[in-house]
């Protein structure tokens, strides 16, 4: 079967990818950064790429004799404030795409809608879903709630609160009640509901067989980690006030915090339906989700996390714009080593960062991650999604991987911090010289304060980075 995916870099379509091309599908996938294509499926034979951004899109790009489409594009921590018109002009483009080919149906990813009062991203994913209504094609639409699963926005909040709060005073909303979904029952929703008639011009409900309330969820998950919590909620914080207890106690950004409460005060409990029927599955319950989850993090094999989407930081520019390091009007600190062992030297690189720390005053890395938070930006608690491998668009604690070729032998880092200006880091390896480079373009005088002020740090914090680098122990 030949189908169109759409987000292809996104947490669900990432994972979908994968399993379609076990099911021997034939992929054409649609991105808007022809650099930030998934390394395990770029060389893989039954998948091509367009470059396409569906808010401006190219006609005649979609090729005519697809089968089948999945919309799986939405941003929960978008700050525009017109962002519902936004999806909905980006549904209608998609929309007006596949009606020119000979789709059957089109697989759109919503949330669970039966509340009365419905958050404005709800209100937005059912505004998209009656704009990808057609006559040209089968609309089947899955509503799910939230979603568990290693690398998951929900998941890693959830995570970093159990594991960082002994004792939580907490808003009122967490005695919300859900039912939360594993993300492999998830996929196996989006791709055994291919061509099935009976699931055609319809909408279903997918939810897993509990339902909880957030306190119990947080309760669960630490009985699944073999931790003791204690959880007061209070009836007096209010959702600015959530946002911010969110934004800086876990790892997600403040944008995506205001729209998770805002989402989180509305109560998601499915309706039942055929569907579970036709596609004969029998979704697990919340705890065997998180021990799944937690097997992949052990192992070092998460596929893909909201935090190495372009809006989990601010970096939104094509990576190909960064790629070269500016000459002109920028301060640089470049160090140069020779390299003793050049695979020690590179294994260090890719490891950089996250768990690994920075290898040199690791204390000035968090105090400048604290300080970064305070100002509204990333911090370091993002990390990275794996301990050993890096690509093109991860997110690596404040910083944005830009290029990343062990064949090469670099790794640029684009700097998502707070900044009056831009900043980059490279390491490059050429015959047996590993070179640093940190490159600086200041934003008025602001920025050039900025670089005077931290200058007397790096001799000390990228000396001693670059040799550990290079200096086996």
């Amino acid at each position: 079967m030949r189908i169109l995916i759409t987000g292809t870099t996104g947490y669900i379509a990432r994972r979908l990818a994968l399993q379609l091309l076990e099911d021997e599908h034939e992929l054409i996938c649609c991105v808007r950064d022809l650099n930030r294509i998934p390394d395990e499926i770029e060389e893989n034979p039954l998948c091509s790429f367009i470059k396409l951004d569906f808010l401006d899109p190219e006609p005649n790009k979609i090729p005519k004799d697809i089968d089948a489409a999945y919309y799986l594009i939405h941003s929960m921590s978008t700050t525009s404030e017109d962002f519902e018109d936004l999806e909905r002009q980006c549904a209608q483009n998609f929309k007006n795409l596949v009606s020119a080919t000979q789709c059957k149906q089109v697989i759109y990813l919503s949330g669970i809608v039966n509340d009365d009062s419905l958050s404005k991203h709800l209100k937005s994913r059912l505004q998209v879903e009656a704009t990808l209504k057609s006559d040209d094609y089968a609309l089947t639409t899955f509503r799910a709630g939230i979603i568990v699963g290693s690398g998951s926005a929900s998941f890693e909040i959830i995570r970093d609160l159990v594991e960082k709060l002994p004792i939580m005073v907490t808003p009122k909303w967490l005695n919300t009640k859900t039912q939360p979904l594993a993300i492999r029952d998830v996929l196996t929703y989006l791709s055994a509901g291919l061509l099935k008639e009976e699931l055609y011009n319809n909408s279903f409900d997918i939810f897993g067989p509990e339902v909880l309330t957030y306190k119990e969820m947080l309760l669960q998950f630490a009985e699944v980690r073999g931790l003791k919590r204690h959880i007061i909620t209070l009836p007096i914080l209010s959702p600015k006030l959530s946002s911010y207890w969110l934004y800086f106690v876990t790892s997600t950004s403040f944008k995506l915090a205001s729209a998770l409460v805002d989402s989180m005060k509305v109560e998601v409990i499915g309706k039942p339906s055929i569907v579970n029927d036709v596609i004969d599955i029998e979704p697990m319950d919340y705890k065997t989700a998180v021990n799944l989850a937690f097997q992949k993090i052990e192992q070092n094999a998460v596929i893909s996390s909201w935090k190495d989407a372009a809006s989990s930081g601010r970096f939104n520019d094509q990576l190909s714009k960064h790629i070269e390091l500016p000459k002109f009007g920028c301060f640089k600190d470049v160090k140069q080593r020779t390299v003793i062992d050049e695979e020690f030297t590179l294994n260090k690189i890719w490891a950089i960062g996250g768990r690994n720390g920075w290898y040199s005053f690791n204390g000035l890395w968090k105090l400048r991650g604290y300080v970064d938070k305070l100002f509204g930006g990333v911090g370091l608690r993002r990390g990275r999604t794996n301990d050993t491998y890096l690509e093109a668009g991860d997110a690596l604690d404040f910083w944005r991987v830009i290029y990343a070729s062990r064949e090469e032998k670099r790794l640029l880092l684009f700097a998502e911090m707070r900044l009056p200006g831009e900043a980059w880091l490279e390491f490059k390896i050429m015959k047996d010289q590993l070179y640093q480079r940190a490159v600086f373009r200041p934003k008025g005088i602001w920025g050039r304060l900025y670089w005077y002020a931290v200058l007397p740090f790096h001799a000390f914090v990228f000396n001693g980075m670059i040799n550990a680098l290079v200096e086996p122990k």
